[in-house]
């Protein structure tokens, strides 16, 4: 066999994931992922993932956004081509609000779906637990915990018999 990846353990209810997620959060492993057919409510937080940056970072972008929008048609009317229409100032920044907003969407947009990919890290044009073939349900039916061989706690036959010990349905080694 090659290098492991990691170990796979296959449960056959959201509820058992849920539990199972809790337990290997507790047992302080920190590779690790779930991996479910749909949305299971309140699992992040039983895997103990923090809070997403994502937000922060759009927040930021749309803010960008303004200053860049308003700036720049700023920069357009009151300085780089100025024409007086019906006696209004160069700059009447109410009439620039439409293309402000507008430009704030275009950044947070842009954010979220690169932020989106960078850190969720894709694309990712193969992953090893696509090896198995019992995997191949996590989309249908079934729902999986990966401890990555990469975990500071991992051992193969320990970790195998832990994730035989939280109910697991089958619990196999994949390889890289």
């Amino acid at each position: 066999m090659n290098r492991p990846y990691g170990a796979l353990a296959e449960f056959k209810s959201a509820a058992e994931i849920f539990h199972a997620c809790e337990k290997v959060r507790d047992a302080q492993y920190r590779r690790w992922d779930a991996h479910t057919p749909f949305p299971v409510h309140g699992l992040d937080r039983a895997m103990g993932l923090p809070r997403s940056k994502l937000p922060i970072f759009v927040c930021i972008a749309g803010l960008t956004g303004v200053a860049a929008g308003m700036t720049m048609q700023w920069w357009m009317s009151a300085v780089d081509y100025r024409v007086i229409i019906a006696a209004k100032p160069f700059f009447s920044w109410q009439a620039f609000i439409p293309v402000t907003f507008e430009v704030m969407i275009l950044f947070s947009a842009a954010c979220a779906v690169f932020g989106m990919l960078f850190i969720n890290r894709l694309p990712q044009w193969h992953h090893s637990l696509l090896k198995s073939e019992r995997f191949r349900r996590a989309s249908d039916d079934r729902f999986f915990i990966c401890i990555e061989a990469q975990d500071a706690k991992f051992d193969p036959e320990q970790t195998v018999q832990f994730l035989k010990g939280l109910g697991a349905a089958s619990v196999e080694l994949v390889e890289e």
